[in-house]
């Protein structure tokens, strides 16, 4: 319902590691039996009435756990249409979950069928208005303050050594400048170029070449490695001059490369001397190393970047080689520069800098920078060893002052009528109804929201929540449809009975554990699920329930049953979660279904880690939803492939493996292991005429093969 993912939705669909403390925490609290209009409050929030209370502050994750655009939009329209579809989300989640309405209607003209309007719509946005998704330190006072205390000492050290760095590199740089003009005049050649770049030196022998990169025409590049190389020539002397650095002269190249998963290769130093263009080594280091066949007596290399696809007034797709030296050895160990890029313009303004920094700066000064960075570099380790606060995906708030306005049709571009933080109003003149300052701060409001939607007085939450439990215990709610009461919405068909659970709720002080003990002890839920023909005639889904109404296990209660009746359900409770799929990212992130569900997967279903938009064998194939949308009434199919899935999936064979271990080990004939597997698989004894046929099918087939059958019959995922 509150549609809980721990991903992030949309094109990129990043994974979110840090949402899992949220998920705990509505465990912990269903488990401590936390009444829940505390659990709204916190939901709504727990960052303002939980502050430095980590299990408390957790609680307003809810606001943050839906989908959310973050590819970003530098458009300012499209930006604000970003913002308010952002909103949206939250406020259709709010308004559902816990009031059973559907205000989302109301976004863009007032509910064509329900009271609710537009200013409704827009008053619970200004109340979200400060809300964003992201992630922040959550800890208690006492963690910050001790945390803080580890820091200060080594923030002011690193502030004073940033400090004399700063100020000994501020004159430096002020004497470079002075310094240019002259200096500049050693520069008598152009800049390299990634189409192309020639050296030429005095004839000499050599049996090893070597080209140290010391910058490209990269910004960003600080330690020269942001380039690309297509080709590498090395040119012999004489009047019939040959490349022998390529591989067909019997050339060979090494150098660090970019590696990528599955594509081991792709960029290696050897794509340099294929003689080809286009495809280039990308290093993961700046240095390339040619060896030839034999020593030979060379004067020149030639070498490029991009050399295919120059592009206009001399720019190029790939980043090239800037600054560099060329070096020869005849045994690879003992090498001599014959070339060097110190007489050409620099590549870039930062390589400009650097080279007449070199000049200008004494071997004194440039001991102590080194040694001021040793230093800083020091106290930054320091600083990274100081443990981090726990940070979690709990959202960002700032204070949002307004003014606030209607967007007329649903567009941030068309303001309409001012409108206040409120609650519905449908509800005024309640005792708990409220109607705030635009200035008020964004926390308060959340708490003015939470407030109202839990006074005594207000008639839809107690009961939605009522009609939720009964859902989940019989399959169909009261309200057939859990989270719209509207117009639009079903029917109650027992309507004193919702109002009565309502009160119930509402006098145990909002505890759903003695009303899950009233429903399941009461002669409704008690009763059989035998069918009766006369009663099905007037009432075939037993809406009126003259029956209990069989049903079908969600996808996570059947993952889980399978798992605990082969004896490896791993019951740990907490922590991150597991994975059904591999995660690559990119651009974009991809999630690759697993073809073997290990034992590390073989917790609980609900500890999973759910991403949007990726499927999940077995549970995907049961009608898991999808949590990108809050789905408040499950889908329950029939399909060829949940029995395809049951019979042939990996997971289901290694399960079939392991009942037949464990039947194995409990009981000692074939008889009693039919027994044993029917009392853990259906919690009956077995009759005469099964024991019979099970005994038969191991006779013939294996015990393995009876686990198997077992684990694809109806009766074991199924509620009667």
């Amino acid at each position: 319902v509150v549609r809980f993912g721990e991903s992030r939705g949309f094109e990129r669909n990043q994974i979110i590691e840090n949402l899992w403390p949220f998920r705990d925490y509505v465990i912990r609290s269903f488990n401590e039996d936390r009444p829940f209009d505390q659990l709204v409050h916190e939901h709504l929030a727990g960052d303002v009435i939980g502050k430095n209370q980590p299990d408390v502050e957790v609680g307003s994750a809810f606001l943050v756990a839906g989908p959310y655009d973050d590819v970003g939009n530098q458009d300012a329209a499209a930006a604000a249409q970003i913002r308010a579809d952002t909103l949206d989300e939250m406020i259709r989640t709010t308004s559902e979950a816990f009031l059973g309405v559907t205000l989302g209607c109301a976004r863009c003209h007032d509910h064509k069928f329900d009271p609710l309007a537009t200013k409704d719509y827009y008053a619970m946005a200004a109340t979200f208005a400060g809300t964003a998704h992201g992630e922040r330190a959550v800890a208690t006072a006492d963690a910050e303050r001790a945390h803080a205390g580890k820091k200060k000492p080594l923030e002011a050290e690193k502030a004073r050594l940033t400090g004399e760095h700063d100020t000994l590199q501020k004159a430096l740089d002020a004497r470079a400048k002075a310094a240019e003009p002259e200096l500049a005049k050693k520069w008598t050649r152009p800049k390299s170029s990634g189409y192309g770049t020639e050296e030429r030196f005095e004839p000499i022998e050599a049996r090893y070449v070597r080209l140290v990169v010391e910058g490209s025409n990269s910004t960003s590049d600080k330690k020269g490695r942001r380039f690309t190389l297509d080709e590498f020539e090395v040119w012999t002397a004489g009047d019939a001059p040959r490349n022998v650095a390529l591989a067909a002269n019997g050339g060979q190249a090494r150098g660090e490369a970019r590696e990528i998963k599955d594509f081991a290769g792709a960029y290696s130093a050897a794509l340099t001397i294929d003689g080809k263009f286009g495809e280039r080594w990308q290093p993961a280091g700046n240095q390339l190393i040619i060896s030839l066949a034999k020593p030979e007596r060379i004067a020149r290399v030639f070498f490029s970047s991009d050399r295919t696809h120059q592009l206009e007034e001399g720019h190029f797709i790939t980043a090239f080689v800037g600054d560099y030296r060329i070096e020869v050895s005849l045994d690879g160990k003992h090498w001599q520069e014959v070339a060097n890029s110190k007489d050409r313009e620099p590549a870039t303004p930062a390589r400009k800098q650097a080279r007449l920094l070199a000049q200008v700066t004494t071997q004194d000064e440039s001991a102590r920078l080194a040694a001021l960075t040793r230093d800083i570099a020091r106290v930054d380790a320091e600083l990274a060893k100081i443990p981090a606060l726990p940070t979690w995906w709990v959202g960002t708030h700032r204070d949002a002052t307004g003014p606030f306005h209607v967007f007329l049709g649903g567009s941030p571009q068309r303001l309409g009528d001012a409108v206040q933080p409120a609650s519905l109003s449908v509800f005024d003149g309640g005792k708990s109804s409220y109607h705030l300052d635009a200035a008020v701060p964004e926390g308060e409001r959340r708490v003015a929201l939470a407030k109202w939607i839990t006074a005594p007085e207000n008639p839809l939450p107690s009961r939605v929540l009522a009609n939720r439990v009964w859902h989940y215990h019989f399959g169909t709610g009261i309200v057939d449809t859990p989270s719209d009461f509207g117009y639009m919405g079903g029917r109650p068909t027992h309507p004193e009975l919702l109002d009565w659970l309502a009160r119930q709720l509402v006098a145990g002080g909002w505890k759903l554990k003695p009303l899950h003990r009233l429903i399941m002890t009461s002669q409704a839920y008690r009763q059989s699920g035998a069918w009766n023909e006369t009663a099905a005639h007037a009432d075939s889904d037993s809406r009126l329930l003259w029956r209990f109404p069989p049903r079908r296990f969600s996808a996570e209660e059947v993952r889980d049953t399978v798992l605990s009746v082969a004896g490896k359900l791993d019951t740990r409770m907490g922590g991150p979660g597991f994975r059904l799929y591999e995660y690559q990212q990119d651009n974009v992130a991809t999630y690759v279904p697993l073809d073997a569900h290990g034992p590390e997967t073989y917790r609980r279903a609900v500890y999973h880690h759910n991403a949007r938009a990726a499927r999940v064998d077995v549970m995907t194939d049961f009608d898991c939803p999808d949590p990108s949308f809050s789905e408040p009434r499950r889908a329950s199919t029939t399909t060829p492939l949940q029995a395809l899935t049951l019979m042939n999936h990996r997971f289901a064979l290694d399960m079939a493996a392991a009942l037949a271990a464990r039947l194995e080990h409990d009981a000692g004939d074939s008889a009693a292991r039919v027994r044993r597997a029917f009392a853990l698989c259906y919690a009956r004894d077995a009759g005469a005429d099964e024991i019979a046929s099970g005994v038969k099918l191991i006779e013939a087939h294996s015990l393995r093969a009876f686990c198997r059958a077992m684990l694809n019959t109806t009766e074991l995922i199924t509620l009667n």
